[in-house]
């Protein structure tokens, strides 16, 4: 019991930890944080948050966990409107975009250093489910039987287009996306199925 008491505080500090960073990205950006000023918001002494995370940089990988992980559910659940793959590649794309600005600092936090590598992708399961949910549409509407190379390609060059986009327009604006921003991925979208076995 006591121990299940203590489990269940552990996770109580640990979610406090991980709100008062996420309060700090969206007020002041990512440099601000640091586990001070984390220890200081949470009212806990600093050992106690180096006792959940290791640093700075481990806070983040958990932010780009869950947030992968959020990514992948609204992948899959765009991925199940249809069983065309033309077509759920059409609504991921659209389901992406829409999660980039739904979930702002999330998708900050997810790309902040970047495109993730492939060493990177290989380490964190959750970013793994997320590409094998893409490369298994492409692969379906490329009519290859198995994940070649040409795949993996294909899968980057469409991640690039649904991350470039997201990233230029979540510069430029505050609100959701307008009707020429949605047009504007759905003509690259599209232009990408028509070329994919090219």
């Amino acid at each position: 019991m006591a121990t299940e008491r203590s489990l269940k505080q552990k996770e109580v500090v640990r979610e406090a930890i991980l709100e008062a960073a996420k309060t700090i990205v969206l007020k002041e950006g990512w440099q601000a944080v640091s586990m001070r000023k984390i220890a200081d918001a949470i009212g806990y002494s600093l050992p106690v948050v180096y006792n959940h995370f290791e640093n700075k940089d481990a806070i983040l990988e958990e932010f780009v966990k869950q947030g992968f992980a959020m990514l992948g559910k609204t992948m899959a659940i765009a991925k199940a409107k249809s069983q065309v793959p033309a077509q759920q590649l059409t609504d991921m794309a659209i389901a992406y975009f829409e999660f980039a600005f739904l979930q702002r600092e999330y998708y900050q936090m997810m790309f902040g250093l970047g495109m993730p590598s492939c060493e990177r992708v290989s380490q964190i399961p959750e970013i793994g489910n997320y590409a094998t949910i893409v490369i298994g549409t492409i692969q379906a509407l490329s009519k290859v039987e198995k994940v070649e190379e040409k795949t993996i390609l294909k899968y980057h060059t469409f991640w690039s287009i649904l991350h470039g986009l997201s990233s230029i327009n979540m510069v430029n604006m505050t609100a959701t996306p307008n009707e020429m921003q949605q047009h504007v991925l759905l003509d690259a979208v599209q232009g990408f199925i028509k070329n994919i076995n090219n």
